[in-house]
């Protein structure tokens, strides 16, 4: 197993692996992604700008993050707590719908947060869909503090809880 840069030609099962994401959730009743997001060219942005790593086993794709320093113009107003500017921002965490279950996605979070301590970054911050409990447990777990919520009306009329993490680094 190993955690590596997305490159282009990747792009056809990234976009599978999100679209099976956004099916699944779906069908459980989580209106967290659709068929606009996230689309190709977000992800294709991602690997551009050298930020999406994809989780590789056995020479498959299983799951993908995205890393930026980039903080989204929706965060604007988040009275987050570290100060602005040296803060990784985790976006698109996704893992196959076969895979899930097996902490591929905790060994994203892993290598994000191990990542961010390398970089010097002072906290990891990200936003989840508020309707999706699952994901919220999952980031308390970690000691992410929930924080504001913030919208994105083309994909929810709900809410997407902001969350933070102070890292101390090593």
């Amino acid at each position: 197993m190993k955690i590596e840069k997305a490159i282009i030609s990747d792009i056809e099962l990234l976009v599978a692996i999100t679209k099976s994401c956004a099916k699944f959730m779906i069908e459980n009743g989580i209106f967290q992604w659709n068929e606009q997001y996230p689309s190709k060219e977000v992800l294709v942005n991602d690997i551009n700008l050298k930020q999406l790593w994809k989780l590789v086993d056995k020479n498959s794709i299983i799951g993908l993050i995205v890393l930026t320093k980039i903080e989204d113009k929706e965060y604007s107003n988040v009275k987050w707590m570290t100060e602005n500017g040296n803060s990784l921002y985790v976006h698109r965490l996704a893992v196959h719908p076969k895979f899930q279950g097996k902490g591929y996605a905790q060994k994203l979070m892993d290598f994000a947060e191990n990542y961010a301590i390398e970089k010097a970054y002072k906290s990891i911050r990200l936003d989840t869909f508020s309707q999706n409990k699952r994901n919220i447990n999952f980031y308390k777990k970690q000691h992410y503090k929930r924080l504001e919520s913030i919208f994105f009306p083309k994909q929810s009329a709900y809410p997407f809880y902001c969350f933070e993490k102070v890292l101390n680094g090593k």
